[in-house]
């Protein structure tokens, strides 16, 4: 998540607004327009949607300008590379019943979708490892229950609408911004590590840049069989440099928007903007250029627009070839809408459906709600408030149609979401937020390109696979410093006289900092280790809903009421903290101080007379 640095002058802070006669409008950048009252029986729901839709919407659908575009070409480029990996994941673990096809539609129809009718127009919905895992453990359970796993997937589905529609109708929501930054970060920070270990090399599958060093990989031992002098090692190499030069590359060509290189601040810009689809261009024209005898990896596409289950038989029972191997040809493709009633007799499969239901629900449900917490974090200056109510029933909707036809569910992707902030904010020369363009346009060009790919799949398959690990690397790369989590775990190995000063760092002592950092670890370690285990990894999604009372009951325990003010507070917590203990500004520098005694006069705020707070000076 992007830090809320205090390091930098509170007057960069919005200043206060002027009272709102108007309950329904008396909001600002920080509650998002949420009285914090709950809004039961579909009150939520209207509410976000006049304070959203009702409000922005023109504006969000108009506001076009170059850096729409250059965005929409990096969220192209961001969204494709997981979806193509994660289709092929699907396809895996599913016997193709789900694959890249029907991971590529989803996410071009459904972003799309969300992009002219959601509340939150910045968020990017995607597949994710977590409820990919899920769905990967529903067709385990299918051929233990023996039926068809679309049909019971589809099942599943159609209750986990039903039951986000009721905590929608309820509020539910309400719970999930009670979530502070520790289980935002402890769950983002999970999100960022499935990026990264895709790239550089996940330990439990043959994912990743450095897996291409060993033997054993797939990909050498179909070209072994091919050609008995295929050379593995120089494929190995070559598949390093063009990932780790699409990484690399990108964050140098993002450096540039702050250097004095180029023409103009306007050339800065549209390169930084432009960095990772120049990146991308580079690296695949060079492996087709100067290494186009090398037999690099390619994208693991389908040639044509079709379902990927190719059916033995009219029943689509058996895929063709693997289970009909003396079969010449597949006798067709699955049929894209679900037969609901294809049960093969075993009709209280519904019932396990619903309870099934609850835990991806629960999954679904915190996938969104964090990502939607973590987003709207005041750090991130979004203006036009949020609809966690409205997008939840909108999330609903996509989830009940992607099941009909056999599609993956999607839900908020996390580091693409937060790429898509960062990379439509505008920042000053110190890196503080200055303010963000909040448009439908970038999420429905993305989607848009998406969905065009889809007939252009021959385009497609010119990527080289290792460059959209670079891809991978980049986004965990970009997103990772960010995040306090990383940044207090960092101060594990640095000598305490060079630390950076802020506002926890000077006024926590180092060894509570610790114990904090090592407590989040703790949790991170343990919902980590239930995702990677197949036997329980079904009870993913409740390992971080506990994350949530484990910080509101738990940690008052453990730490001191000022400690998990400054590690864990809001950042208006943070700030008024500071107002009352820290006045001349002590964890900042000289010139942050002077710019905070400035804002304190414009706004008409009166230094307190209190000395730092005598419990943390003795914890």
């Amino acid at each position: 998540m992007p830090g809320f640095s205090y390091r930098q002058p509170l007057a960069r802070r919005n200043p206060p607004a002027e009272p709102s006669t108007d309950d329904e409008d008396n909001s600002t950048v920080e509650n998002h327009g949420d009285d914090g009252k709950p809004k039961t029986f579909g009150r939520g729901i209207i509410a976000d949607f006049k304070r959203t839709i009702g409000t922005h919407w023109v504006q969000e659908m108009t506001n076009f300008n170059t850096k729409t575009v250059a965005v929409s070409f990096f969220l192209f480029i961001a969204v494709i590379a997981p979806t193509i990996t994660f289709g092929a994941v699907y396809a895996k673990a599913t016997n193709n019943y789900i694959g890249a096809v029907e991971l590529l539609l989803a996410t071009a129809w459904c972003g799309i979708f969300y992009s002219l009718v959601s509340g939150q127009p910045m968020m990017i919905n995607g597949g994710t490892g977590p409820v990919l895992t899920f769905q990967a453990v529903c067709y385990d359970l299918a051929k233990q229950l023996d039926v068809p796993f679309l049909t019971f997937n589809a099942w599943i589905g159609i209750w986990v609408c039903l039951y986000q529609v009721i905590a929608a109708f309820f509020d539910f929501n309400r719970l999930i911004k009670k979530a502070t930054r520790f289980t935002d970060e402890t769950f983002a920070l999970l999100i960022v590590s499935i990026f990264l270990l895709g790239a550089i090399g996940n330990p439990s599958s043959k994912v990743g840049l450095f897996h291409y060093f060993g033997t054993d990989h797939p990909h050498h031992e179909d070209m072994l069989e091919e050609d008995a002098q295929y050379d593995y090692m120089t494929v190995a190499l070559l598949s390093l440099i063009l990932g780790l030069g699409t990484a690399f590359f990108a964050i140098g060509l993002r450096q540039i928007r702050s250097s004095a290189f180029c023409c103009s601040d306007y050339a800065r810009t549209v390169i930084t903007d432009f960095a990772i689809t120049i990146s991308v261009v580079v690296m695949t024209a060079l492996r087709h250029t100067v290494f186009e005898d090398v037999k690099i990896e390619e994208l693991n596409v389908p040639d044509t627009f079709a379902t990927s289950f190719s059916c033995c038989t009219e029943d689509c029972r058996d895929y063709w070839p693997t289970d009909c191997p003396d079969q010449a040809e597949p006798w067709g493709r699955r049929p894209w809408i679900v037969d609901l009633f294809d049960l093969n007799g075993n009709t209280e499969v519904i019932f396990i459906a619903a309870a099934l239901g609850i835990p991806a629900f629960i999954l679904t449900f915190l996938d969104n709600g964090i990502t939607w917490h973590i987003v709207n974090h005041p750090s991130n200056r979004l203006a036009h408030g949020d609809a966690y109510n409205y997008d939840t029933v909108i999330s609903a909707i996509m989830v009940l149609v992607n099941s009909l036809m056999g599609l993956p569910w999607l839900v908020a992707s996390t580091v693409p979401c937060i790429m898509h902030i960062t990379a439509m904010q505008e920042k000053d020369d110190k890196g503080e937020v200055k303010f963000i363009q909040e448009s439908r346009l970038t999420g429905l060009f993305t989607h848009g390109l998406v969905l065009a790919c889809i007939f252009a799949l021959s385009v497609i398959k010119l990527i080289p696979l290792p460059v959209l690990y670079g891809v991978f690397l980049f986004m965990g790369l970009v997103a990772l410093p960010g995040q306090q989590f990383y940044q207090r775990f960092v101060l594990l190995f640095q000598q305490p006289s060079k630390i950076t000063k802020n506002h926890y760092t000077t006024h926590v002592p180092m060894n509570r900092i610790h114990k904090y950092t090592m407590f989040q670890f703790l949790f991170f370690g343990i919902v980590c280790v239930v995702r990677e285990i197949k036997s329980i990894s079904i009870a993913f999604p409740v390992m971080v809903l506990l994350c949530i009372p484990a910080r509101l009951y738990l940690h008052p325990r453990l730490f001191s009421k000022d400690e998990l003010t400054l590690l864990d507070g809001s950042p208006e917590e943070i700030e008024k903290w500071l107002l009352k203990n820290d006045p001349e500004g002590e964890a900042m520098d000289t010139p942050s101080k002077s710019a905070q005694v400035e804002h304190i006069a414009q706004n008409g705020l009166k230094i307190p007379d209190y000395s730092v707070n005598e419990e943390v000076q003795d914890a």
